[in-house]
């Protein structure tokens, strides 16, 4: 046995951030990677099959994490990756002054790595809940090792 210790890097269990499906059977509404970056499909056309090749599909999409719009032709009978997103909810506690929020998890605990969004919109309804005093559920979108605020909604009355 050698006297040096192995370093290893990674923490995560090993689960995959994306998985393979064929991009014929991606729909409107569903999710792909596109350059690196988890989309979400707002448009799909098929052309079809030339004389030696293959029918290809024309996807249009937009990054779920900065809106901007991706473009990508693929081989139908090809494998495209597909993003696992999830979508939790977390109650709001607190805002700190330098923009981190802290969210109360399921389980009890809290969660206090997320900044605000950069959507203003979502930032003013976030802060002016909680400034009221109100129960501010907000959902925060996980892919490929990112997250972000995407959704706020206010329950029941203030003080």
């Amino acid at each position: 046995m050698s006297d040096e210790e192995h370093h290893f890097e990674s923490s995560d269990a090993g689960a995959s951030k994306t998985y393979p499906q064929q991009a014929g059977n991606i729909r409107k509404g569903g999710h792909i990677v596109i350059k690196g970056r988890p989309c979400k499909v707002v448009e799909v056309s098929t052309s079809k099959t030339g004389k030696h090749g293959h029918a290809k599909c024309h996807f249009v999409a937009i990054d779920i994490f900065t809106a901007k719009k991706l473009e990508d032709i693929v081989p139908s009978s090809h494998n495209c990756d597909v993003p696992h997103v999830n979508r939790i909810d977390y109650q709001l506690i607190d805002i700190s002054e330098d923009g981190f929020v802290s969210l109360l998890t399921d389980s009890g605990g809290t969660k206090d790595d997320l900044k605000l969004p950069t959507d203003d919109t979502l930032s003013a309804q976030m802060k002016s809940g909680f400034e009221e005093g109100k129960d501010v559920v907000v959902s925060v979108m996980s892919s490929m090792g990112e997250e972000q605020i995407c959704a706020v909604k206010e329950v029941g009355g203030g003080k």
